[in-house]
């Protein structure tokens, strides 16, 4: 493939993707490459190669004899994602909050430092952010996985995180869901420090929740009364 091709898939794939998470493109809609590729005054290959990338993110799907399609997030049972997810992380926490070792304590906080510096320089919802938020989450719940119990832990953990949700909550972040969220990266950090599981396992609860709770608010749906006591404790 040439430069200008890579630079034409490249573009491709932004702009499908900014799409995507604004909702221009609703989940269930049909992504023919025809169609993209004159929406967007582009030919059909990066198209083609944008729409690989998108499907490795979870925010494509490619049925057999049915083309693309947006991922419908929105079909997806959401409360129980993220109740599953509770169990998961709460456990794995628990475990990191003795195991972690104060080098690794003071890594993420230095990567805390550095996400938040440019969290505030940054505009909410671009689209840099949300890469940058994505992987930053990925990088400090994927460490937590590790030091509770290897990469072994690490996959279970990726295996019960929905690559769309995940994008859809930074992406629809206000800057107070955004405070918060650094504030309980912070929270569990120091109770790494104080070596408390207790600790670690409700702020843990409290950030996963959260998250849950801004999802269903995007789709409309009441959130239960468990976990808004969960939220609230």
């Amino acid at each position: 493939m040439t430069s200008s091709n890579e630079r034409a898939a490249d573009r491709a794939y932004r702009m499908i993707r900014a799409d995507i998470m604004s909702g221009e493109l609703e989940g269930g809609a049909r992504l023919g490459e025809a169609n993209l590729a004159e929406r967007y005054g582009l030919s059909r290959t990066p198209v083609r190669e944008s729409l690989r990338r998108l499907q490795s993110e979870g925010l494509v799907e490619v049925l057999p004899h049915r083309g693309a399609r947006v991922v419908d997030w929105r079909s997806l049972d959401i409360a129980a994602i993220y109740d599953m997810r509770a169990v998961v992380e709460g456990f794995m926490v628990r475990r990191a909050a003795v195991t972690m070792s104060d080098a690794e304590i003071d890594r993420l906080t230095t990567l805390c430092d550095k996400v938040e510096r440019q969290t505030a320089a940054m505009e909410l919802g671009d689209p840099e952010l949300v890469d940058l938020l994505a992987a930053f989450n990925r990088e400090f719940h994927g460490s937590i996985a590790r030091a509770a119990g290897g990469e072994i832990f690490a996959a279970v953990r990726a295996s019960v995180v929905i690559g769309p949700l995940m994008l859809r909550t930074v992406h629809d972040y206000t800057r107070a869901d955004q405070e918060r969220s650094n504030r309980h990266h912070r929270e569990i950090l120091a109770a790494f420090r104080a070596r408390s599981p207790q600790w670690a396992e409700s702020v843990m609860l409290a950030h996963v929740y959260s998250a849950k709770s801004r999802l269903l608010e995007g789709r409309g749906d009441a959130i239960g009364p468990d976990a808004a006591s969960v939220e609230a404790s």
